[in-house]
C-alpha cells in the first residue's frame, strides 16, 4: 500500500520473483495523499488530506484576520510534484472568508519576484498563501534546496521540506510586514 516509490519497489519484487521461479503473488495498492498515481483519478488517502487542508487552512485564515496589521501567513503543503492538496486549500472559502489567496502548485513555474508583487496586489490586510513543498524556481530546482543539505530519502529523492521558511525570509526582507510559515506536512 502506498504510492510511485511502493508500487515501483513492488514492480522490482514481482519481477525479482519472477526471475528466480519464486512462486510469489505481490500486490500493489495505490494509496497517496498525493493523489499522483498514474492511471488513477482518486487514490484512497487523499479526500481526508484534502480535507485535513483545507480545514487548517480556514482555521489560520481566521487566526490571522484577528490582527490589525498588514501580514503574511505562507502554508507549505504537501506534494513533490502534484499540486492537488494545494489546491484544495482552495475548499477553506467561504462566503465570508476568501483566503487562501494565492496558491501555487509545483505544476507550475515560481518565480520570487512575481511572488512579491502578487502579494502586494492582493486587498487584503493579512494574506494566506498555499504553496506546494514542491515549487520550483525559474532555473528549476527546488525553492527549498537553496537550504537544504542536498539530503535524499530511501528512493534518492531530494528531501522537500522549507520552500514556506525560506520564503517568509524573503517576504520580511522585501514588504517588512509581520509574515509567518507553516509546514502542514508532519501534522
Amino acid at each position: 500500500i502506498g504510492g510511485n516509490d511502493s508500487m515501483d519497489t513492488v514492480d522490482k519484487l514481482s519481477a525479482y520473483a519472477k526471475n528466480h521461479g519464486i512462486q510469489m503473488s505481490l500486490v500493489g495498492v495505490p494509496k497517496t495523499v498525493d493523489n499522483d498515481l498514474a492511471i488513477t483519478h482518486f487514490c484512497p488517502g487523499f479526500g481526508s488530506a484534502a480535507k485535513y487542508i483545507a480545514t487548517t487552512v480556514r482555521e489560520l485564515a481566521l487566526d490571522a484576520d484577528v490582527y490589525d496589521m498588514k501580514s503574511v501567513l505562507i502554508v507549505e503543503a504537501m506534494g513533490r510534484n502534484a499540486g492537488w492538496l494545494t489546491a484544495a486549500s482552495a475548499l477553506a472559502r467561504t462566503e465570508n472568508i476568501s483566503a487562501p489567496h494565492l496558491i501555487y502548485p509545483p505544476e507550475c513555474v515560481f518565480s520570487i519576484d512575481k511572488f512579491i508583487e502578487d502579494i502586494k496586489n492582493v486587498k487584503a490586510n493579512n494574506v494566506v498563501v498555499v504553496l506546494s513543498e514542491g515549487i520550483k524556481g525559474e532555473d528549476g530546482r527546488y525553492i527549498c534546496e537553496s537550504a537544504s543539505s542536498g539530503a535524499t530519502d530511501m528512493f534518492g529523492h531530494t528531501m522537500l521540506s522549507g520552500a514556506g521558511k525560506i520564503l517568509e525570509g524573503i517576504v520580511r526582507e522585501r514588504l517588512s510586514v509581520k509574515v509567518r510559515s507553516v509546514e502542514l506536512n508532519t501534522c
